[in-house]
């Protein structure tokens, strides 16, 4: 499957340029993604559940964007960037199921939330450990699984042409590329499917938000918790929120007469704002972890 022209088309200098930018951006999130990671890892005052589907959230973000960064490097360097069809099918895999983990694991996060502001006297009991694995493995096994199912679906079909019209390999693009003839109909019906499942986790998040807000304006203690563990939550889903639905849009209902790089940008915000975002946002804000970084740069400054 050949990519599209706009790799392709860039001059030597503007790909030179874009690389090293690019690549410099892939590091910096991997590096705060990554020290998260291990900060929460290392430190057991941090093996609560909230910092639990922290670092499975940074975890996500790695896994996304690793389906991205990496080629999308390859072809600035390539003179003809191509992938193959099971390579494109991989990659699309990747981009769905990354987004689909993203809003399971925030779904998770707003029950977190919940049960620690309007169910405190409960919240140790209903969030055990047992019952944080099994989270923790919904939120990943099943975006997993329904996209296994969707791009099997698309693996089947016979395309009739091979030009991407976006700088990465999404499923539903791909469908588009398939011969008239072609039945897409099962395909159809799992993408709606899994719109059903995904609108519900957004209620299921707005119904937590309203029990949460509705504590909240009743106790000042809980107004103070509310802003220091829910702020940083509803950032990030807002965020994801409108980067997602703007590149779903836009495939659906944009148009080509924009400018190859704002389409292009709209294409990529995804992966471009909530991976380094997301840390950055949880790290400043949430007390524990900002304390634990600055005693890190403490004691880094001490052994320099």
């Amino acid at each position: 499957t050949e990519e599209t022209d706009e790799v392709r088309s860039l001059t030597l200098n503007y790909r030179v340029a874009l690389f090293s930018l690019t690549l410099l951006y892939y590091c910096a999130i991997l590096f705060f993604n990554v020290s998260l990671i291990i900060i929460i890892a290392l430190d057991e005052n941090l093996h609560e559940p909230m910092y639990i589907l922290l670092c499975s959230f940074c975890v996500n973000g790695l896994y996304g964007t690793t389906g991205f960064y990496p080629k999308f490097l390859l072809d600035l360097l390539s003179p003809s960037p191509e992938i193959v069809y099971e390579g494109c099918l991989f990659q699309a895999f990747i981009m769905y199921s990354f987004a689909s983990c993203d809003l399971s694991i925030l779904a998770v996060m707003a029950y977190d939330r919940y049960l620690a502001i309007c169910r405190p006297l409960h919240y140790h009991s209903q969030m055990s450990k047992r019952r944080l694995s099994q989270l923790v493995c919904f939120s990943w096994l099943t975006p997993l699984c329904i996209l296994s199912i969707n791009v099997f679906l698309t693996s089947r079909l016979k395309l009739c042409s091979s030009n991407m019209q976006k700088i990465f390999c999404v499923n539903w693009v791909i469908v588009k590329l398939a011969c008239s003839e072609a039945d897409t109909f099962s395909n159809n019906i799992a993408a709606y499917i899994s719109i059903v499942i995904y609108v519900s986790h957004g209620f299921f998040i707005i119904w937590t938000y309203m029990h949460i807000v509705k504590t909240a304006v009743r106790s000042e203690n809980v107004r103070v918790k509310f802003m220091q563990t829910c702020v940083p939550h509803l950032i990030s889903l807002i965020t994801f929120l409108v980067t997602i639905l703007f590149d779903l849009m836009y495939m659906r209902f944009g148009s080509r007469d924009l400018p190859q790089n704002l389409q292009n940008f709209i294409s990529i915000e995804f992966l471009l704002i909530p991976p380094l975002m997301n840390p950055l946002i949880y790290g400043f804000k949430l007390s524990k972890i900002r304390q634990k970084i600055l005693y890190l740069v403490h004691v880094g400054k001490q052994v320099t």
